[in-house]
């Protein structure tokens, strides 16, 4: 779906929660329409930018009608939703702009379903890509309005190198839009290989740590040579048995980083396709059920 509405100028914060509020209790005249602008970024806005500047329309909207219904993201910008049966008013955006709008839910769903399905609307012969996902990451935490009986299906990337692209892309949502929604909350998950059972690697963000990842490799030696072979792949220091890597003020180029090393370790330990991976404990700080159909792995 295309986010991107004719206006040119945003809303003010109390005026984007005014609105906000508008399209929740009456969106009758409202739905399908264009998204309104509550936030324009200027060319160049970094990702820290565009974080600090739509934490403030987020606080003020929240502040007028409450917590979402579902937190989450695509890779270009958020995607919460205030939802229930009839209605779904949305704050989505991607490095241009952020918009509200408000639409039926039957048909939000029903077009994000064949997005899922097909990487884009009625596009079952293009290449599946995460990036045209409607959200790669969402979070229910039991807040007001109702929640999907049952979330749209994902497909499994096609290869390892799809694999890596949708995790570079979910952390750099991460990145960018989870401290936003959650505050210092962190979210994480352990991928399972059939391929190297046993074996936990963890991947984890929050604003506090920033972008970790950490292996168990208690099995394997303890000396120059292994240490060497684990710094080539891109770990950075081994502890209690464990190698661990960490951007702490992470960008883009940190999820590009983190990504390649997690899929270069599961290939030096026998993985070979996303068949064999499973994200086990998908958690956002023990709170709610995140759901993460942008890796394009079961979970």
């Amino acid at each position: 779906m295309e986010y991107r509405g004719i206006h040119q100028t945003a809303l003010t914060p109390a005026d984007a929660a005014e609105f906000a509020r508008m399209l929740h209790d009456a969106p009758g005249p409202h739905l399908g329409r264009a998204p309104v602008p509550v936030l324009v970024h200027g060319p160049g806005t970094t990702p820290a930018g565009r974080r600090g500047a739509l934490q403030v329309v987020y606080d003020a909207i929240v502040a007028r009608i409450g917590e979402p219904t579902l937190y989450g993201g695509s890779a270009a910008g958020p995607s919460v939703r205030w939802r229930d049966s009839n209605r779904i008013l949305l704050l989505a955006g991607d490095a241009q702009q952020v918009g509200l709008s408000v639409h039926d839910t039957l048909t939000l769903e029903g077009e994000e379903r064949r997005a899922f399905e097909w990487r884009g609307p009625w596009s079952g012969g293009r290449p599946y890509d995460q990036a045209f996902l409607p959200y790669v990451w969402q979070l229910d935490r039991s807040g007001p309005g109702e929640r999907p009986t049952a979330g749209p299906g994902s497909r499994l990337a096609t290869d390892l190198g799809q694999f890596q692209y949708g995790l570079e892309l979910l952390l750099g949502a991460w990145v960018e839009q989870l401290a936003v929604q959650v505050g210092t909350d962190w979210a994480s998950f352990c991928l399972a290989s059939s391929a190297d059972r046993g074996r936990q690697l963890l991947v984890s963000y929050s604003v506090e740590d920033g972008l970790h990842a950490s292996i168990d490799d208690r099995d394997g030696e303890n000396n120059e040579d292994r240490a060497r072979m684990m710094l080539a792949r891109g770990w950075q220091s081994r502890d209690r048995g464990w190698w661990q890597t960490d951007f702490i003020d992470p960008g883009r180029d940190c999820a590009a980083a983190l990504a390649a090393l997690v899929v270069t370790e599961l290939y030096a330990r026998g993985t070979k396709a996303p068949e064999e991976l499973r994200a086990r404990d998908v958690s956002c700080k023990d709170r709610g059920e995140l759901w993460l159909p942008g890796l394009g792995i079961r979970h």
